[in-house]
């Protein structure tokens, strides 16, 4: 069970790393710097909680970790675009993150 928590974590930090990216290419100076900070933090904690989900006691097989960390921070990134940033709602794009949520979730699911 905490494999799992590791790897939903890691997925969240791997949207604020994607966001943190957005945000320093439209900032300059001082600013700018201090999203590429936020962009380290979050890729070293990211990928350090992915770690911990794949290895170790009660494991998540790699290519499940790493298909859910993915889709966590695709899907937390889409969210955060659409809250925070303004991006479209079409009903397209909403469709597909929606299949991409249960995909997410059937690879739960289906995993030992």
């Amino acid at each position: 069970m905490m494999n799992w928590i590791f790897l939903i974590i890691g997925g969240l930090f791997e949207a604020a790393f994607a966001v943190s990216l957005e945000r320093m290419s439209e900032s300059t100076g001082r600013t700018a710097w201090l999203w590429f900070f936020s962009f380290l933090t979050s890729v070293s904690i990211s990928m350090f909680l992915l770690y911990k989900a794949i290895s170790g006691p009660n494991a998540i097989p790699v290519g499940t970790g790493y298909a859910v960390w993915g889709g966590i921070g695709a899907v937390f990134t889409v969210l955060t675009g659409i809250v925070f940033l303004g991006e479209s709602t079409a009903f397209w794009r909403i469709f597909f993150l929606c299949t991409l949520v249960i995909s997410i979730v059937g690879l739960n699911l289906v995993s030992k």
